[in-house]
C-alpha cells in the first residue's frame, strides 16, 4: 500500500471480511464495509426465537491462537471481548443399538472412553491414528493452513525434511481407506470419517491426509457464550472504534476497475472509491460475473468447481426429552454408504448422520427451552433440496429413534436448505465450503488470497 490512508472496501461483512476490516484500519486505512444483510456475520448468522438468539452457522471456535493472534495483532485480548467456556466434551456420540461414545478434550481421557466401550484394541488403534493426525497437523499447520499462499514447493519441501511424513499421509488413499485400515472397530471408522464433513467432502473421496482434522479438534473446542454472533459483535465493534465505517443493507453491484486496477465498486447509493478490494463473498460470484465482467478474470471456474457439500439447517428453541446430551452430539446413520452414497451422487439422502448442537449446555441447562441447531448434510444445488414438511419428518422421526423429542417441533422458518443458502450467498449452489475438498491437491486448487486483478483480494472460507 502506498500513499496516506489508503481507501479499502471489504465486501462482505462475514468472519474473514470483518478479520481484514479489524486489521486493516488498526493499520490506518479508510475502511469501507459493505454488506447486503441487515448485520454481519455471514455464514456465522443467528437466527430468532422464543428462547433467544440461535446459532445457524459455525457452533464453537476451534483453532483459538489464530484468533488469539488476531487480537493481539490489533492491541487487543480475545478474552476482554467474549466469553470462552472450554468443552471437556468435545462431541458426544450415538447409535442406533444403543451405544453412547463421548470424545474428550483430555486426551488420555479419550482413550479411556474408548477402551470401555469398544475395547483395548481399539483403545490402542485410537492412540495410533491420533499420534498419525497430530504429526500431520504438526507437519501442514505452517505450509498449508496458516499461509495465505500454499505452495507445492514449500509442501514438497516439509515432507522431504521429514520422509517419514509420506507413510503417514498415506498418498493415493481416502480417508475413508485409512480409517478401516486404522480401525478394527467399524464404528469408530465411521465417527472420523464424518470429520471429511468439516470441510465439505466425503470421506471416501477426500485424501487420507486430511485425517489432521481430528488432531485440530483435539487442540481445543470453545464455546462462546451467548452464542457464536457476540465474537462477530466484538469483531465489529473493535473495527468500527479503529475507523472503519459499516454500511448494512447495501449490496456491491459492481467492482469498477481504472487503468486496469480496481478503482470503486459500485452499489445502489452511488460509488465508492476504492484504492483496495477485498471481497468476502463466495469467490464463484466473482467469476460468475455478478461483479461485473472486468473482473471474472480474477478467479477461474477450476478454482471454484466441483462444488462442496450444503446442508440443511434447524435452528430453533424447544425443550428435550428422553437422553442426555452434551453440547455437541453426533447421531449417526445406520451406515456410512446411507449417507455418503447418495450424497456422492449429487442426492438427499434419506438416512443421515445428525449434528445437534445443545447451545445452553456449556453449562447447566435452563429450566425452560433450550436452543437446538439441527445440521443434515445435503448436496448443493441441484440436487439438495427437501421440503420442509419431508425434512422436518426425516430429521424428528430419527431423533426419536434415538428416544429424543423436542417439544414443539420448528416450524418452516427454522430450515434453511442449499437453496436458500444459495439466496443468502450468491452465486455458491448453496455450497458452505468453496470448492470441493476432493483429491489430493484440492486445497491448492482453491483460490489464494491475492488475486491477479491489481488490488483486488479474497477473504473467506472460499479461498
Amino acid at each position: 500500500m502506498t500513499g496516506a490512508d489508503p481507501r479499502v472496501v471489504v465486501i462482505g461483512a462475514g468472519i474473514g471480511g470483518l478479520a481484514a476490516a479489524l486489521r486493516l484500519a488498526h493499520r490506518g486505512c479508510a475502511v469501507t464495509v459493505l454488506e447486503a444483510a441487515a448485520g454481519p456475520g455471514g455464514k456465522m448468522r443467528v437466527v430468532p426465537s422464543a428462547a433467544g438468539p440461535v446459532d445457524a452457522g459455525p457452533t464453537v471456535l476451534t483453532f483459538r491462537p489464530v484468533f488469539d493472534a488476531l487480537m493481539q495483532e490489533v492491541g487487543a485480548r480475545l478474552e476482554d471481548h467474549v466469553a470462552l467456556t472450554p468443552l471437556d466434551i468435545l462431541a458426544r456420540h450415538f447409535w442406533e443399538d444403543g451405544t453412547v461414545l463421548d470424545l474428550m478434550a483430555d486426551h488420555e481421557a479419550s482413550c479411556v472412553e474408548i477402551e470401555s466401550v469398544f475395547g483395548t484394541r481399539a483403545g490402542a488403534e485410537f492412540r495410533r491414528f491420533s499420534a498419525r493426525a497430530e504429526r500431520l497437523l504438526d507437519a501442514f499447520e505452517g505450509p498449508m493452513l496458516a499461509t495465505a499462499a500454499p505452495r507445492r514447493a514449500a509442501l514438497a519441501a516439509r515432507v522431504l525434511s521429514e520422509p517419514g511424513l509420506i507413510a503417514a499421509m498415506a498418498p493415493g488413499r481416502s480417508l475413508a481407506g485409512l480409517l478401516d485400515g486404522a480401525f478394527s472397530e467399524p464404528r469408530l471408522a465411521q465417527l472420523f470419517g464424518r470429520y471429511a464433513t468439516y470441510v465439505g467432502g466425503l470421506p471416501q473421496r477426500v485424501p487420507a491426509l486430511l485425517s489432521l482434522i481430528a488432531a485440530g479438534e483435539a487442540r481445543g473446542v470453545w464455546a462462546v457464550a451467548g452464542g457464536m454472533h457476540r465474537l462477530v459483535a466484538a469483531l465489529r465493534d473493535l473495527a468500527a472504534a479503529r475507523g472503519a465505517r459499516f454500511r448494512f443493507g447495501t449490496p456491491a453491484r459492481r467492482i469498477v476497475l481504472q487503468g486496469g486496477r480496481v478503482a470503486a465498486v459500485e452499489t445502489a447509493d452511488g460509488a465508492v472509491p476504492a484504492d483496495i478490494v477485498v471481497f468476502n463473498g463466495d469467490p464463484r460470484a466473482l467469476a460468475a460475473g455478478l461483479l461485473g465482467p472486468a473482473v471474472r478474470p480474477a478467479v477461474p471456474r477450476a478454482a471454484v468447481e466441483p462444488r462442496s457439500l450444503s446442508a440443511h439447517v434447524l435452528a430453533f428453541a424447544a425443550t428435550p426429552r428422553g437422553r442426555a446430551l452434551a453440547y455437541h452430539n453426533v447421531f449417526f446413520s445406520a451406515a456410512p454408504g446411507a449417507e455418503f452414497g447418495p450424497l456422492d451422487r449429487g442426492e438427499a439422502p434419506v438416512d443421515a448422520t445428525l449434528y445437534l448442537c445443545a447451545q445452553d449446555r456449556a453449562g447447566p441447562p435452563p429450566a425452560g427451552p433450550e436452543r437446538f441447531e439441527v445440521i443434515r448434510n445435503a448436496p448443493p444445488l441441484p440436487g439438495g433440496d427437501l421440503e420442509f414438511e419431508q425434512c422436518q419428518r426425516l430429521v424428528f422421526h430419527r431423533f426419536r429413534d434415538f428416544g429424543l423429542t423436542f417439544d414443539p417441533l420448528p416450524g418452516p422458518a427454522a430450515l434453511t436448505g442449499p437453496a436458500g443458502f444459495d439466496a443468502l450467498f450468491p452465486a455458491s449452489l448453496g455450497s458452505l465450503y468453496g470448492r470441493s475438498p476432493h483429491g489430493l491437491t484440492a486445497g491448492l486448487k482453491r483460490p489464494g488470497a491475492r488475486t491477479p486483478v491489481p488490488g483486488l483480494y479474497l477473504a473467506g472460507g472460499g479461498a
